[in-house]
């Protein structure tokens, strides 16, 4: 007998149940216990061709109403019986069932971040069905086969099993569930194998940093073994060890006193030696300057060597007669000429001093310049300028200034040739080469206008005019530029102002200033746009160059145009602030160039500027500077920690630096940056590992939470945390404890502190990478990084155009500028603006070498820059001259 097989009704759709046996002379089927009516059973009989006996099938229906009205303690059942002359017969019972599957998962796999080689354990429960329901795992929607990867089993009770994670297994998850009825699928579970940061070999120390005494020396490490990935966490401990070490001073060498004269030679000639032993030098100590070796005349003069006539002895003493004669005129004639001019001055008219307008010539010794293209080849000797203009003689105070100021003696060297009268106009001696002290006016100075009318009309509209700034801040600078150009840095703030030489007209100078407003009270950009940095004012407004000048301003975005929109805006004579550009605009009126830390503007007039960002996305990174000052309280046991989160700009550090040196702080560990993301969430600062039984903090205390408004609004002000610690005795003299700034779901940074309580016994760490205090304003060449001679030149060849293009394209390119190339096309000499970018982006470095790399790779330099001219010898080509400089 064939017993009829258990079946399911899909929807509406009968099912057939199918009863065979041989022999069989009838069959029935008898459902829940009643039989089926003959009629509803469908009969075949045939004839078994091996035995040959009669062979009965029967087949009955079964319908879904049937199933559904069946109320009873078991599923609907079916059995089939057959008669023959043998007997009775009964079958199985077969279950007739609805078959359905529910929508929603009993359990949805959920998400996961694992450690790589963890195990990952995903459970999923399927929709309750009938018949039940086959599971599947989809990875990314592609169905996952445990047979071809041993790491994966997906036989245990539907649940996913990856026995070591990998960084491929990252990714989405979902759990099919499917019988004959439909496919269900589950919430999809993100998983992310993570990579904790693990710490590279340490470097080798560095060079002590102290070329005499006692110092320091560094070694570091990154996290870079493996470097964190997907969130994984960042190494703990630290990156930068320091040691003491202590340097050998250089000794220099010393000559020993002169040996006794030798023996009087055949030549009339005896000599003395010395050595430079006195003592000799060490730890690479200068040798001894001066001759080992000293030889003179042992007779006075009066040497005889094989005379063999009178006559000799004659002719010898004339000559000796004539030297002797000429060497004292010489002499008489220098002492006349050094009584006339105590400062080297041949006044050759007698109308040196009438106050008439005339040409003088200055002429100075060049020492050796290595930025030139070949040092080893000799320069002219002297260098020439010349100048003209009134002198203004009102009293006999100018006459005095004249003769007794000290206009010409840091150059001992100068040479004046007065012509006709000695023309010096006090509105001209501003100059590079003079370091002459600079006029209290901003106005031009030119040969047509006299010192004292200028000072009536202008010098109350300039004080007016400074006052202004003063008032804003103190951070600015002054300055007189004429022709030659110079550069103007508002010291620590990253800000200066690049005058090009031939920018200010010549025979006429102007004072330029240069001020910086960290807080600029009447800018408050509109929504999620921040100020990336000070505003900065040059002036005068009123003056007009000829070429444009560099301004360098300082910006804290991490300049990506994804997620940055940035705009420079100008300040109006209203007080208003109206909208230049865009930095990633192409126009011909200005340009901006913006790199990691500074933006560089050329410009064509001067202003109130000031930079604006505006993120795009949550991807925005505004770069915080994080530094922790520290000092004693007036409690002598409690010691205040107060961290600071600021614009990574040197401005903003240097606002933090002025207050915290009027409160007695010291910077007690290297400020760290501090990526924040403009993803609203929030920023922590925390002070982690204070010494037990050394030091306390209060409770609740130790962790400051500020909110991301506050922060990321904070661009007018430093943001600041204060913690107070109290050490338990008197006798604890030292502060170990880690201060840990982070934003949540973001960057993190941990600063080491490890200093002395007391002030004496502290390390001092410097302020400023680049400290140009010293220099706040440089006139002339020394402005500039690349000579002027060789700066004509290189314009001269790549001003020129070709038949493949413009070559000042391609010097360009080379030096990173591939944006709004119109600018440059618009300008008289194209190369010229860009070397003028190039110095005003080099201001710190003076990488001659990587302008020299690129110039090369043009592969037009040899051929154009090997002339010689009068002044300067011919040069190699930049192969060699890469080794010097440029």
């Amino acid at each position: 007998m064939e017993e009829p097989d258990d079946a399911y009704i899909i929807k509406s759709n009968p099912i057939v149940l199918r009863c065979k046996a041989m022999p069989a002379m009838q069959i029935f089927f008898k459902c829940n216990g009643e039989w089926v009516h003959q009629n509803e059973h469908v009969s075949e009989e045939s004839m078994d061709e091996s035995t040959g006996l009669k062979v009965r099938e029967v087949f009955i229906n079964v319908t879904r109403q049937q199933v559904e009205d069946f109320h009873g303690p078991e599923d609907y059942w079916c059995q089939c019986v057959a008669w023959s002359h043998l007997g009775t017969s009964k079958s199985r019972k077969a279950s007739v069932r609805i078959a359905y599957l529910r929508k929603n998962f009993e359990q949805d796999p959920q998400g996961k971040e694992v450690p790589i080689e963890g195990m990952i354990v995903l459970h999923c429960r399927p929709p309750e069905g009938v018949p039940a329901a086959e599971v599947e795992w989809l990875k990314n929607e592609e169905p996952i086969d445990s047979n071809l990867d041993e790491n994966i089993d997906t036989r245990a009770d539907h649940n996913l099993i990856i026995r070591q994670a990998r960084l491929s297994d990252s990714g989405n998850y979902t759990c099919m569930a499917a019988n004959i009825v439909a496919k269900r699928r589950s919430m999809s579970a993100t998983v992310v194998v993570y990579v904790n940061g693990g710490w590279s070999s340490w470097t080798e120390w560095s060079n002590c940093n102290a070329r005499c005494g006692r110092g320091w020396q560094k070694r570091s490490r990154t996290c870079t073994n493996p470097a964190p990935l997907n969130g994984g966490a960042f190494c703990e401990g630290m990156s930068v060890q320091k040691i003491t070490c202590t340097s050998l001073c250089p000794v220099d060498g010393s000559w020993e006193v002169w040996s006794e004269w030798s023996v009087c030679s055949p030549e009339c000639e005896h000599l003395r030696v010395r050595e430079c032993v006195a003592p000799p030098p060490r730890n690479g100590g200068k040798f001894c300057e001066g001759l080992s070796q000293e030889s003179e005349n042992c007779t006075e003069g009066l040497c005889i060597q094989d005379i063999e006539t009178g006559s000799d002895i004659a002719l010898y003493s004339g000559l000796g007669a004539a030297v002797i004669a000429v060497a004292v005129l010489v002499v008489g004639v220098t002492l006349y000429r050094r009584s006339q001019s105590e400062y080297g001055v041949d006044v050759v008219d007698s109308a040196a001093l009438t106050g008439a307008s005339q040409t003088f010539n200055f002429k100075t010794g060049r020492q050796g310049n290595s930025l030139l293209l070949n040092p080893s080849l000799q320069p002219e000797l002297m260098g020439s300028r010349t100048y003209s203009g009134p002198i203004c003689l009102q009293d006999p105070m100018d006459k005095e200034l004249m003769t007794e100021s000290s206009l010409f003696k840091p150059l001992p060297d100068i040479k004046v040739k007065v012509q006709s009268s000695f023309m010096v106009s006090l509105g001209v001696t501003e100059r590079a080469e003079f370091h002459g002290k600079a006029h209290a006016g901003t106005f031009p100075h030119g040969n047509n206008r006299a010192f004292g009318t200028i000072q009536a009309r202008n010098k109350a509209a300039y004080i007016q005019n400074l006052s202004s700034i003063s008032t804003r801040s103190e951070l600015r600078t002054a300055a007189l530029f004429g022709h030659l150009g110079g550069r103007l840095v508002v010291p620590n703030t990253g800000v200066s102002l690049l005058i090009p030489h031939g920018a200010i007209p010549e025979e006429s100078s102007w004072e330029i200033y240069l001020a910086v407003t960290p807080k600029e009270s009447s800018l408050q950009p509109d929504g999620p746009a921040v100020l990336l940095g000070p505003a900065v004012t040059c002036g005068p407004a009123e003056l007009g160059v000829r070429s444009p000048c560099a301004l360098t301003i300082p910006h804290c975005a991490h300049p990506d145009p994804q997620h940055w929109s940035i705009h420079l805006k100008r300040r109006t004579q209203q007080g208003k602030w109206e909208e230049v550009m865009s930095v990633e605009e192409e126009t011909t009126s200005c340009y901006c160039l913006l790199d990691p830390y500074a933006c560089h503007i050329l410009l064509n007039s001067f202003g109130t500027y000031a930079l604006i960002g505006e993120p795009i996305s949550d991807c925005a990174v505004r770069q915080l500077k994080v530094a922790v000052f520290g000092c004693l309280s007036c409690n002598s046991l409690d010691y205040n920690l107060r961290v600071y989160c600021m614009d990574n700009t040197p401005c903003a550090f240097q606002e933090v630096v002025s207050d915290e040196r009027l409160q007695g702080g010291q910077l007690l560990e290297e400020p760290k940056l501090l990526h924040f993301r403009g993803n609203t969430f929030s920023l922590q600062i925390s002070v982690l590992d204070i010494p037990p039984f050394l030091w306390r903090i209060k409770p609740f205390s130790a962790c400051q939470e500020v909110p991301f408004s506050r922060v990321w609004g904070s661009s007018q002000q430093p943001l600041l945390c204060g913690f107070s610690l109290e050490r338990y005795s008197p006798a604890t003299r030292q502060l170990s404890c880690k201060v840990c700034v982070r934003q949540l779901q973001g960057h993190e940074q941990i600063l080491h502190i490890r200093t002395a309580v007391l002030e004496s016994e502290r390390e001092t760490i410097p302020f400023f990478a680049h400290d140009d205090s010293n220099f706040p304003a440089l006139m002339g060449p020394k402005a500039f990084k690349i000579p002027y001679s060789i700066r004509q030149r290189i314009c001269a060849t790549f001003d020129t155009p070709n038949t493949k293009g413009k070559d000042w394209q391609m010097l360009a390119q080379k030096n990173s500028i591939n944006r709004n190339l119109s600018y440059f096309a618009a300008q008289s000499s194209p190369s010229a603006v860009i070397l003028d970018l190039w110095e005003a982006r080099h201001q710190h470095d003076g990488d001659l070498d990587s302008l020299a790399c690129a110039l090369e790779e043009i592969g037009r330099t040899h051929s154009k820059l090997s002339d010689a001219t009068e002044t300067e010898a011919e040069e190699p080509d930049f192969n060699s001259s890469r080794q010097n400089g440029l």
